[in-house]
């Protein structure tokens, strides 16, 4: 014993006054701790800070990439909408033409059978003595056969020229060699049978003699 204290008594103060000095320690550790905190707290703060500029940069990269699909996608259309006006451009020319060459080749059926009957009207009137051409039928015949020859010019249907020119196996077929003085060799010395063209295309090739 000290004194008039006991063992437990002093015990007891030094435990009082330990637990003082801890409370006096956290006192003064509260504002660091505070800090502390508060330093915590902008350092999450700028981290999602941090976190929105690469959040936006993901979601750039995603629509940079959403448009090029559709610019693709757009250009595939374009491309195909291109496509389909050109075939339907040719479509349309390639009927055309056919439809054209389908009636020049009625035309040509057409014509090529009216052919004997303009013959026919030539020698008709080829035959006709001299003070019988002004009678009033073979007059009449005379305007029927012009009249005819009227409607073939404007139908674009022309006569091909045959004795005097160079013999062309394009327009003429030649039936006969002859000899004659007065033309060159080659060249066509009398018609046999009046040859037609139907806008530039043979509907019958001239049958003509040509010189040797």
């Amino acid at each position: 014993m000290r004194g008039d204290r006991t063992v437990a008594e002093e015990k007891k103060d030094l435990e009082e006054q330990a637990e003082a000095c801890k409370e006096e320690k956290a006192a003064e550790n509260q504002p660091e701790a505070e800090e502390a905190s508060v330093e915590e707290e902008k350092a999450e703060e700028g981290g999602e800070e941090k976190k929105k500029p690469a959040e936006k940069k993901i979601l750039g990269k995603r629509k940079d990439k959403a448009i090029e699909k559709l610019e693709e996608k757009l250009a595939e259309s374009e491309d195909k909408r291109m496509r389909q006006l050109a075939e339907f451009e040719n479509f349309r020319k390639r009927s055309e033409k056919e439809k054209s060459q389908m009636f020049e080749i009625g035309a040509k059926t057409v014509i090529e059978k009216m052919l004997p009957v303009i013959d026919n009207f030539e020698r008709g009137l080829q035959g006709v003595p001299e003070e019988e051409k002004e009678a009033p039928f073979v007059q009449g015949v005379e305007l029927v056969y012009k009249q005819l020859l009227t409607v073939f010019d404007e139908l674009g249907v022309k006569p091909i020229d045959a004795v005097g020119t160079e013999f062309d196996p394009n327009l003429h077929n030649a039936v006969m060699m002859v000899d004659n003085d007065e033309l060159e060799s080659g060249m066509v010395a009398e018609e046999m049978q009046k040859g037609y063209l139907y806008k530039d295309s043979v509907v019958r090739h001239s049958m003509v003699k040509v010189v040797n």
